[in-house]
């Protein structure tokens, strides 16, 4: 199992939804999020964090609050007993104003890029691993590298763009569920272990809005 992972999106997933977060001050863990943490780690999974951190290139933050970003969020894992295995970060946005972040990427969610790094350069097995998200980009990267996924239902899903790549292994309401549900997986004998995903639709009353700007 030291080959398999838990990748995490962390703004609505990990992390409580701030708009271009990366002040300390402001990182708390949704709801029972500490708790899968523990879970995960328990049951031998590794675990990383895999982020598009487009305020770079949008100009609302500097790189380097990134990295202090990072070692806060460190702490936080550490705090709960678990390690953080790697953070993921992409600083870039086609449409940024800062010409150095300024261009579109392999590295960008919904690419696969980060998660494919993550890969080589942590001898990752992707195909016994789970990228958990709130939005379909998510789904999207995790299915193009070859990860299973799940989809945390919690709201912040507004386009349901749907596409083949865009449907996930599972879906749940928060990341203990989530948790659960992976552990249920892991512990199921191979033979029996099915992995069926759950059909995508968009709620009849959903309104269009503009993507997600992370």
């Amino acid at each position: 199992m030291t080959n398999a992972a838990v990748l995490l999106d962390k703004d609505g997933t990990l992390l409580e939804d701030v708009p271009y977060n990366v002040d300390p001050a402001l990182m708390r863990f949704t709801p029972g999020a500490a708790e899968a943490l523990a879970v995960l780690a328990a049951h031998g999974f590794r675990l990383f964090v895999v982020s598009n951190q487009s305020g770079v290139a949008l100009g609302r933050f500097p790189y380097d609050a990134i990295e202090a970003m990072e070692t806060h969020l460190r702490h936080m894992f550490e705090a709960c007993g678990v390690t953080l295995d790697g953070a993921y970060w992409c600083p870039h946005h086609p449409n940024g104003v800062v010409a150095r972040y300024s261009y579109r990427c392999a590295c960008r969610k919904p690419a696969p890029g980060m998660l494919l790094r993550a890969a080589r350069e942590h001898a990752l097995d992707l195909s016994a691993s789970w990228f958990v998200g709130d939005i379909l980009d998510d789904v999207e990267a995790g299915t193009r590298a070859g990860c299973r996924t799940v989809l945390l239902d919690n709201g912040h899903e507004t386009e349901w763009l749907p596409g083949p790549d865009r449907v996930p292994t599972l879906r749940e309401p928060d990341l203990m569920r989530a948790a659960l549900a992976i552990v249920r997986d892991h512990d199921a004998a191979p033979s029996t272990s099915a992995h069926v995903k759950t059909p995508i639709g968009a709620p009849p009353t959903s309104t269009r809005l503009p993507a997600n700007p992370r």
